[in-house]
Parts: structure tokens; C-alpha cells; sequence
């Protein structure tokens, strides 16, 4: 993982009358202006936050069983996966997140400023995916297919009292695949934490967890941002407040799924 990043975005949602003069441009249901700044973004400022020891940890194994490994080394070949301009089925995914996203919106290129709209830096994605590689994309396309309310809830800033200045929704996609990886150390031969072994338990048991709880990271950070009243300067802070959180749902006892976790019930088809 790359965790070089360039300048970040705010994103500053619009009052009636400031959308109003700038419909022309572009047409869907929530408009926003993007402010470009010169601090890191994508992949900085994601202090590890540790979790604590509990006596029933000391039940579990670090050692994988077969399957474990197996789906480690899946999720793993995944992760080493770069994003690809040239390649088709990268580009395929690319269209497919912007379907999800602005279904009845023709895109006019993969290097567009429609992009922005999206929250990506810039007019092409490609250069943000250095911070998660191209399954931070595929993390973004099962969200908007998987729970498309939910997504559609997030990119367009629907729920809460909103501040002035929002986080970039795809970047901050980016950062939660980054985070996640980092959390669970995922980049190992085999855990080094509670909370990867946790992990790798709930992954043999669906392949599709680390997918979902991408979903679920990225619903709970939104639902953190509301509750801390946060504007972009926060972010990391939000973050931050996201993991911690996401570490206690993953040792609570009666873990056994994915789907069990407390955070999972925010999320909405």
C-alpha cells in the first residue's frame, strides 16, 4: 500500500440559492463546491488506536487453520492489486461506480471534472486510488450495489444537520479501505493483533467480510461525523473515534458473523 497522498478536498454543501446558479453545470440532486488545500489526505493521520487485552482473549489462536489462510491469502491478492487505468476491467468498475452513483447521469469520460462531484481530488479517480489500490474501488461498487440506500444517503449528504464543510466522499472511501487494512493488519503472514485474528475468524466464515465491513466502517464514521458535530478539519478525528469503535464491536462476546456486529443495523438496503 502507498501511503503517499497528494492534496486533499472539502467539499462545501450549497444553499438553495447558490445551487440554483449552479444547476447548469451539472444536474443531480445535491450540489457542492470543491476547495482544493494542500494538506496529506489520503492514508495520513491514521494514528494506531490499540486495543485493549480481555482476559477471553487469551482463548483465541494466532496460528491460521487452512481455511483461514486460504482466505487471507484471497484478501491479500487483492490488496497487492494496483489500479490500472489501461486495464478494461478496472475502467468497467469505474463506469459501474458512477452508474451507482448518478444512475440517468452520462458520464463524459473517465477524466472528467464530473468526478468531482463524486468527492475524488480531482478530474481523473485513478490518481486517488494510490492510498487503497483498485480494491478500494471494488469496496465502493459492492457498498453501492449491496446497500444502496446507505450510499446514496452518504454521497449525497442526506441524513443529519450537515456541516458547512463535508468530507469528500470518495476519498474518504479511499481512507477507510487504507484504515481497515492497517486495523487488521492485513498485510501479514498471519495476525499480530486480537483484532486481525477476530478478524480472519469472521473471514473464513464469509468471504465477504472484509467487504461488508468496509459498508459498515463507512456508515459508522459518517454516523461518528454527525454525532461530533465535525467539519473536514476533524476528519482524522472522526476516524480515529471510528476505529476505536469498530474495535469493541469486533471483541464483544457474541461475535460469531459479520453481520452481528451492533454498527451493522445502521447500514440499509
Amino acid at each position: 500500500m502507498d501511503a503517499n497522498a497528494g492534496s486533499f478536498i472539502a467539499v462545501r454543501r450549497l444553499a438553495g440559492s447558490e445551487r440554483a446558479a449552479g444547476a447548469a453545470a451539472f444536474h443531480h440532486s445535491s450540489s457542492a463546491e470543491v476547495v482544493t488545500g494542500s494538506t496529506a489526505w489520503i492514508g495520513k493521520g491514521l494514528s494506531c488506536v490499540c486495543a485493549q487485552r480481555r482476559d477471553s482473549d487469551a482463548r483465541l489462536s494466532f496460528d491460521l487453520t487452512p481455511v483461514q489462510e486460504e482466505c487471507l491469502q484471497r484478501l491479500q491478492n487483492r490488496i497487492e492489486v494496483q489500479y490500472d487505468s489501461s486495464n478494461s476491467d478496472h475502467q468497467e468498475a469505474l463506469k459501474a461506480l458512477w452508474r451507482a452513483s448518478f444512475p440517468g447521469a452520462e458520464l463524459r469520460g473517465l477524466i472528467s471534472e464530473q468526478w468531482k462531484e463524486m468527492g475524488w481530488q480531482g478530474k481523473d479517480p485513478s490518481t486517488d486510488f494510490r492510498g487503497g489500490g483498485f480494491i478500494s474501488l471494488e469496496n465502493l461498487v459492492y457498498f453501492s450495489k449491496n446497500f444502496p440506500k446507505s450510499f446514496q444517503e452518504l454521497l449525497r449528504k442526506q441524513n443529519g444537520d450537515r456541516a458547512i464543510w463535508e468530507y469528500p466522499f470518495a476519498v474518504a472511501g479511499v481512507n477507510i479501505t487504507f484504515m481497515l487494512i492497517q486495523m487488521l493488519d492485513l498485510q501479514s503472514v498471519k495476525p499480530r493483533s486480537f483484532i486481525g485474528a477476530v478478524f480472519l475468524k469472521l473471514l473464513s466464515e464469509n468471504d465477504q467480510a472484509f467487504d461488508i465491513l468496509y459498508c459498515i466502517t463507512f456508515k459508522l464514521m459518517d454516523q461518528q461525523w454527525l454525532d461530533m458535530h465535525a467539519t473536514y478539519m476533524d476528519f482524522n478525528t472522526v476516524m480515529k473515534s471510528t476505529r476505536r469503535q469498530l474495535e469493541r464491536e469486533l471483541l464483544l462476546e457474541d461475535i460469531q458473523w459479520i453481520e452481528d456486529m451492533p454498527s451493522y443495523k445502521l447500514l440499509a438496503r
